[in-house]
C-alpha cells in the first residue's frame, strides 16, 4: 500500500530537514494542519495534539512507531542499527509486543525473518502501512476532534490578543 497522494514521491525525512528543533506554530499554521498529516507530524505542538488524540483512541502506538522509524533511518553506526532495530521489533512488531502495531501478516513475517540482519529500510513497508492508516483513518477523525478544535481556538484567541492588546 502507498501513502496518500499528497505524500507520494515525498521524502518523509524532508519534513525534518533544515530544522534544529521544532518551531512554534501560529494560528494560520494550526488551520493548515488540516491539509496533511505530514504538517502535523512535523510540528511539535501538532504532534503533541495528534498524540493526545491517538491516546484517547488507544492507538498512540502508531505515531510512536512512525517516529521510532524516522529516528531509526537516521542511524549511522551498524551497532546502533542492530540495537535500534531489535528495540523497534520488540516494542512494536513481535507477537504480544507491548505497543504492537496492526500490520498485515506478510509484512510482519518479512520483518521477523530479516531482523537478525536489519537494514535502514527494514521497517519501510510497515511504516508506510501505519502512515496510511493514520492519514486515511485517524487523521480525519483528529480534524473533527475536540483536541484539534480547542487547539485552533487557542491559536485564534492568541492571535487576536496579539493584534488587540487591550483584550
Amino acid at each position: 500500500s502507498q501513502p496518500p497522494q499528497a505524500a507520494r514521491g515525498r521524502d518523509h525525512n524532508a519534513i525534518f530537514k533544515d530544522r534544529c528543533c521544532f518551531h512554534r506554530s501560529n494560528a494560520g499554521e494550526t488551520v493548515a494542519w488540516s491539509e496533511s498529516v505530514d504538517t502535523v507530524l512535523s510540528n511539535k505542538e501538532g504532534l503533541a495534539a495528534f498524540r493526545t488524540f491517538l491516546k484517547s483512541e488507544f492507538s498512540e502506538e502508531n505515531v510512536e512507531f512512525w517516529l521510532a522509524c524516522e529516528d531509526f533511518k537516521k542511524t549511522k553506526s551498524s551497532t546502533k542499527i542492530a540495537l535500534k532495530a531489535q528495540k523497534i521489533y520488540s516494542d512494536f512488531i513481535q507477537a504480544d509486543a507491548p505497543k504492537e502495531i496492526n500490520i498485515d501478516f506478510h509484512t510482519k513475517n518479512d520483518i521477523s525473518q530479516n531482523i537478525s540482519e536489519p537494514t535502514l529500510s527494514c521497517f519501510d513497508a510497515a511504516q508506510s502501512s501505519i502512515y496510511c492508516l493514520m492519514a486515511k483513518d485517524s487523521f480525519p477523525r483528529f480534524l473533527r476532534s475536540e483536541v484539534y478544535k480547542e487547539l485552533v481556538k487557542k491559536h485564534q484567541d492568541r492571535n487576536q490578543k496579539r493584534w488587540l492588546p487591550f483584550l
